[in-house]
């Protein structure tokens, strides 16, 4: 392979692995990579390979693919050959077929996301692998702290459903007390449970010095009366508490004596209002829960090892095997809010728009910024089961998505803070007929129509290419020469209309519009959100929810859609 094509194969394999853009440095590691023998004449490559670059980033991504299969096909066998030598999920300790059963157990106080949803596709991915079942549970037993909210029990819902993932159960912990209760009022008869009084702060002194609370031994008939006067509402919030006796000398003082059930007055909860007032903490309800439901496997973050200590107590108790726990790390996405009290902080701010603004990580905001169920699916299950944190970056993600929405999304031209251009030197109307996508000429054709005497309208982002006497490419038009530019409008003089004219000299292709019809994109850049106003092609039909590509901007899902404007969010390149 000649140096000119070796370059050419490396420029291009590198934009399509970054979103239609190489990078001079990246390619230039790679040809002297593959050849070290011309690292002697590496100073007359860069000028070279800066040249060809230049060349390759003027190409749509549909060309710098169509160009890469040409020349180098091997490059996308070795990526499907890749693809097919993943491995799924590992098998799972202790399974059988049909006798797997999993939960996932969200805190309806927020709307969940990517971290959150790792548990959930990992439970309904392993209960469907071996013919079980897969049980939602609301953990909704915090009307004080983490307050559920009824919109979110529907968001939740909604949101597993958008990911593929239907339930065959769900069920409401709120609405088991009286089951938490039963198993209360047995573990104080049984003398492995007992009703604190004491102040917390008290409390905690003499757990930390390992020594037992005044309470702890005495009698089980003084025990059961305050466990009455619990449900009667004879102590007042604060003034006692179930505990599950557990060792005195634990190392960890969370694990001693730690609390199962205490009162809340007045609690208002949205499911059962104010009928009840002991309300079991997590790991008492998660415990009992696991149990009555038939759980097998428990998929939880590590951070809940210690949950597993306590609960364990209560299983050996009563003699039941506790399921099996597979603890995997934290997973996020760089640059992207993921912590529900942040969130909410920032929509009661005003600085959110709400639980689905693009900036942040909810499964919702995902959504909405165009991301597809399926490329959330794929990167969860590509990270698998690991202990360890992970933190995926938002290339990541968009790369998987971009193989999804790639072949089905039909193109446009949208031009941002767009300039007029004029065009002399011809006279007659140029109607560009431009396929809705590359690959599927069956869907038809959008055509738009330059008109003598009238500009086009091209983008203020391509100012630094349309400079007096440059030559550029509108694309699926003809070239033209640049006369004169400005921020208020360019002169520009007609040339040819060959595209082969302007691939050989190299002259960069820019978009166009004639009579576009405004159009607003949103675009998520860390914690802030940018709005690029323009024109889209005016005939462009696009549909609230449609995932489309705006060439050389990127993949955008269509957010709103009135007679006076288009609204779009960002996707990704």
């Amino acid at each position: 392979m000649d140096i000119e094509r070796l370059i050419l194969k490396h420029a291009l394999i590198n934009a399509y692995q970054h979103g239609g853009r190489a990078n001079p440095k990246a390619v230039i590691g790679k040809v002297l990579g593959e050849n070290p023998e011309l690292r002697p004449k590496a100073k007359e490559i860069i000028p070279l390979v800066n040249r060809i670059v230049e060349q390759v980033n003027a190409l749509s991504l549909e060309e710098q693919e169509a160009k890469l299969r040409e020349i180098y096909p091997e490059f996308f066998k070795a990526k499907k050959d890749k693809r097919e030598e993943k491995k799924g999920l590992p098998p799972l300790p202790k399974a059988e077929k049909g006798k797997v059963v999993t939960r996932f157990a969200p805190n309806p106080d927020g709307a969940f996301h990517l971290g959150n949803a790792r548990a959930a596709i990992l439970s309904h991915e392993y209960a469907r692998m071996y013919d079980g079942k897969f049980i939602l549970r609301f953990d909704d037993t915090d009307p004080k702290v983490k307050r559920p909210e009824p919109i979110f029990y529907e968001m939740i819902i909604e949101d597993l459903e958008w990911l593929g993932i239907n339930p065959d159960e769900i069920h409401y912990a709120s609405d088991r007390l009286e089951i938490y209760y039963r198993y209360a009022e047995e573990l104080i008869k049984m003398g492995k449970a007992y009703v604190c009084t004491c102040p917390p702060e008290e409390f905690r002194r003499l757990r930390d010095a390992g020594k037992p609370c005044p309470h702890r031994d005495e009698p089980v008939e003084v025990q059961l009366e305050r466990w009455y006067k619990m449900l009667n509402g004879e102590y007042k919030e604060g003034e006692a508490v179930v505990r599950i006796k557990t060792d005195l000398n634990h190392p960890n003082p969370a694990v001693r004596d730690w609390p199962a059930l205490r009162i809340i007055d007045n609690p208002n909860h949205p499911r059962t209002g104010n009928e009840y007032r002991v309300w079991p903490l997590y790991n008492f309800a998660s415990a009992i829960d696991d149990h009555e439901l038939g759980i097998t496997h428990i998929f939880r973050g590590q951070e809940h090892a210690e949950n597993e200590t306590r609960q364990r107590y209560i299983y050996e108790y009563f003699g039941w095997e506790y399921p099996v726990t597979v603890h995997h790390g934290r997973l996020s996405i760089e640059g992207v809010i993921l912590s529900k009290s942040k969130t909410r902080k920032g929509i009661e701010e005003g600085k959110y728009l709400g639980w689905d603004d693009p900036r942040l990580g909810t499964i919702r905001a995902l959504r909405r910024r165009g991301i597809r169920p399926e490329a959330i699916r794929e990167l969860i299950i590509g990270v698998g089961l690991k202990k360890s944190d992970a933190t995926v970056s938002w290339d990541n993600l968009a790369a998987i998505n971009r193989k999804l929405v790639d072949p089905v999304a039909n193109r446009y031209f949208f031009v941002a803070d767009p300039i007029p251009m004029y065009i002399e030197g011809y006279d007659e109307e140029f109607i560009a007929e431009i396929p809705l996508h590359p690959d599927h000429p069956e869907r038809g054709k959008r055509r738009l129509v330059f008109r003598p005497g009238k500009p086009v309208y091209v983008s203020r982002d391509d100012l630094n290419l349309i400079k007096p006497g440059n030559f550029v490419r509108l694309k699926d038009l003809f070239n033209v020469e640049i006369l004169e530019a400005s921020e208020e409008g360019i002169e520009a003089k007609f040339h040819s209309v060959d595209y082969e004219v302007a691939r050989e000299k190299g002259w960069r292709m820019i978009h166009w519009v004639t009579d576009g019809k405004p159009c607003k994109v949103f675009v998520p850049q860390g914690d802030e959100l940018l709005v690029r106003r323009g024109l889209l092609e005016a005939d462009a039909a696009v549909n609230v929810d449609e995932v489309v590509q705006f060439e050389r901007f990127g993949f955008v899902r269509i957010d709103d859609v009135t007679p006076k404007e288009v609204v779009a969010i960002f996707a990704h390149k």
